[in-house]
């Protein structure tokens, strides 16, 4: 059975639920239907836009860019603050209400999800019929609308649901990629970002389809292991798995958002030794192993990725999980700006669990020998007891 996937994301979701909100409390005008922002003080105009709403993109204004750019472009702007704990609550309301149909969900940011409707759609006329029935069912019971995408993988179901907005459902299977996928400018390919479209562009790829049948070889030459990713990405190839929320908790996490874009690998290893650290008292805590790491970045333009691998053998070491963390940041990085990090670990474990050996540790930092680890014991008491700080390994101090 081929398998089904819906990426389900609402349309300009801080907007979105601010104006149901606000005319909810009596407002006369819908700021969805006038040109408006979410994002910084409409008097100070500092911060960064945040959401928009379709008559602010005719003044071609853009998610992620300064707020005082974006009143530069339209004077008569309105703009409302944001307010996380009520996108908090519009959205566990969105994915309780998903959940009614399949539990076999997984929420990637506040506002989207991807939905496994394999094994439902049995009873459904259709995959459409029954996306269409999701979506007018959300606006009539929230107020706000979605794009639900409907294909064979992850990847072709996002890019299905930023075709044309707002309220559509869009399929993209692997044989509508040619006609739906290939003529759109390569800068619309999922983590195509400003740096790579331009190096692809310089290699005169203009399409997606142009990179989908460009010479792979030529691509990771230019772009590395990112470009081989973009290369899939065109070529439709993406995963089918599904992440439940219940498989998601068997793991422990830390991610921050950074007060200034991180630009260099050097940046974002300060960062990930901040939150290995973190995990890696966590699990210590808990008593678990990791044998599973797992990174996340978020762009300046707010679109995510993550990368994954498994290890030989669980740890619950700040140095392997750090190194491993920045081994994927280096595979997965396009040298776009990034807003933030994030480290999780997963298959867990007990950590007096038996482990067996195998041959291929050195594809990964050794875990510590007994010396190491009474040490990493003591330096664990003293920070608790003095603060993070208190005491520093010497290959750490600059």
């Amino acid at each position: 059975m081929q398998s089904i996937i819906f990426h389900i994301d609402v349309n300009s979701a801080f907007l979105s639920w601010t104006a149901v909100e606000q005319l909810k409390n009596g407002a006369k005008t819908d700021i969805r239907e006038i040109p408006a922002i979410i994002g910084g003080d409409q008097k100070s105009r500092h911060g960064v836009v945040l959401a928009k709403s379709v008559p602010a993109k005719k003044y071609g204004i853009r998610t992620g860019e300064p707020v005082a750019n974006a009143f530069r472009k339209c004077p008569n702007l309105v703009t409302a603050p944001p307010d996380h704990k009520m996108y908090r609550e519009k959205s566990r309301q969105l994915m309780d209400f998903l959940r009614t149909y399949t539990s076999e969900i997984e929420q990637v940011s506040v506002d989207e999800c991807y939905m496994n409707f394999t094994q439902i759609a049995a009873g459904y006329a259709s995959p459409v019929a029954a996306a269409v029935e999701m979506k007018n069912e959300v606006k009539r019971r929230f107020g706000f609308t979605v794009n639900i995408g409907i294909s064979s993988n992850k990847l072709l179901a996002k890019m299905a649901s930023d075709f044309e907005k707002p309220d559509k459902v869009h399929t993209l299977f692997m044989e509508e990629v040619p006609l739906k996928m290939w003529p759109l400018p390569v800068s619309d390919l999922f983590m195509a970002g400003r740096s790579s479209v331009e190096t692809l562009n310089k290699l005169e790829i203009y399409t997606i389809g142009d990179l989908a049948n460009a010479d792979v070889n030529l691509i990771t030459l230019h772009l590395k292991s990112h470009g081989r990713t973009l290369w899939e990405f065109a070529n439709g190839i993406g995963s089918e798995t599904v992440h439940t929320e219940q498989e998601a908790a068997k793991g422990i996490g830390n991610s921050t958002t950074l007060s200034e874009d991180v630009t260099t690998y050097e940046g974002a290893r300060e960062v990930f030794h901040e939150l290995a650290e973190s995990v890696s008292r966590r699990l210590k805590k808990a008593g678990q192993k990791a044998r599973m790491v797992s990174m996340e970045i978020k762009y300046h333009d707010f679109q995510t990725m993550s990368h994954q691998t498994q290890l030989e053998r669980a740890t619950d070491e700040c140095g392997l999980i750090h190194e491993t963390a920045c081994k994927l940041f280096t595979e997965s990085w396009n040298g776009e700006p990034v807003r933030l990090l994030g480290v999780r670990t997963s298959k867990l474990v007990e950590a007096d669990a038996p482990q067996q050996l195998t041959l291929f540790d050195i594809e990964f930092p050794k875990e510590p020998d007994e010396k190491h680890k009474k040490l990493n014991v003591a330096m664990e008491a003293i920070r608790k007891r003095y603060g993070e700080r208190a005491v520093v390994k010497g290959s750490e101090m600059v």
